[in-house]
């Protein structure tokens, strides 16, 4: 490999330096879905890149904002594609039809790169993901803790989530102050049977006001919330609960409107 880059704060850049890590966290990509393409998001100098060049299953594209990543993976990975920009403003309809989704991420875009996700999840069965701890666990995590919220409702709506190991702050340049950790999403066969749209906005609405009891937070859709809910909080509600009130919010807005 020739010249460095710099890492930059701005970014939310934290380069991987530890190869067994990065083996790691390759080696986790299984496949799933049956695809053969593979975008790596925020490929830096190419830690992650060169142990997926290796994978002869994979053919592997990078999506990079920063210039001078882009020049330095130009030099020393010459046949490389390379997508240059934001990846959180890409259109990926045209990328491939099925790919999987890899990569270090910055830790302050790092939700919006799962919703992104989410967005385009009929392309992508399969993710695997550097994140901040706490947002790990985040995404991970069942109902009922203070950390269980719209991430991870919305993520386990459509995929199943595995928390695979933790990443100690002394891999990276510069060391990060918090703990990272590597997570696998694998797209469900069956998405929840309701208004998608009004779930993710029930969701939203819930957990924007989470201390307080669906009676108050959920008040716009009063008084098509079942009863049964109306003194949980947010956390208290698992994924197939919170697809039950939004069946009843639909059904209501049936009838309203017949």
């Amino acid at each position: 490999m020739t010249d460095k880059v710099r890492p930059k704060k701005q970014l939310g850049q934290h380069f991987l330096t530890h190869l067994p890590t990065a083996q790691k966290i390759v080696d986790a990509l299984t496949g799933y879905g049956g695809y053969t393409q593979v975008l790596e998001v925020g490929a830096g100098m190419g830690v992650l890149t060169k142990f997926l060049l290796q994978k002869p299953e994979f053919k592997v594209s990078v999506a990079e904002i920063d210039q001078e990543s882009v020049q330095y993976l130009q030099k020393n990975f010459v046949e490389l594609p390379i997508l240059q920009g934001d990846f959180l403003k890409m259109d990926l309809t045209n990328f491939a039809p099925n790919f999987g989704v890899i990569g270090n991420f910055p830790y302050n875009i790092s939700s919006q790169i799962v919703f992104k996700i989410i967005d385009n999840r009929t392309q992508i069965p399969e993710m695997v993901g550097m994140f901040q701890r706490e947002m790990a666990q985040r995404i991970a995590e069942p109902p009922g803790t203070k950390t269980y919220g719209i991430i991870s409702v919305l993520t386990q709506a459509f995929y199943e989530v595995e928390y695979l190991f933790t990443v100690s702050e002394g891999v990276f340049n510069p060391p990060p102050k918090v703990k990272s950790a590597v997570i696998r999403l694998k797209r469900k066969e069956i998405e929840p049977d309701c208004d998608l749209n009004l779930f993710r906005l029930v969701v939203k609405t819930a957990f924007n006001q989470r201390r307080k009891m669906l009676s108050n937070s959920l008040k716009v859709y009063m008084p098509d919330v079942p009863s049964k809910f109306l003194n949980e909080r947010p956390e208290q509600l698992s994924l197939a609960q919170f697809v039950e009130i939004v069946k009843c919010i639909s059904a209501a807005k049936a009838i309203q409107n017949a």
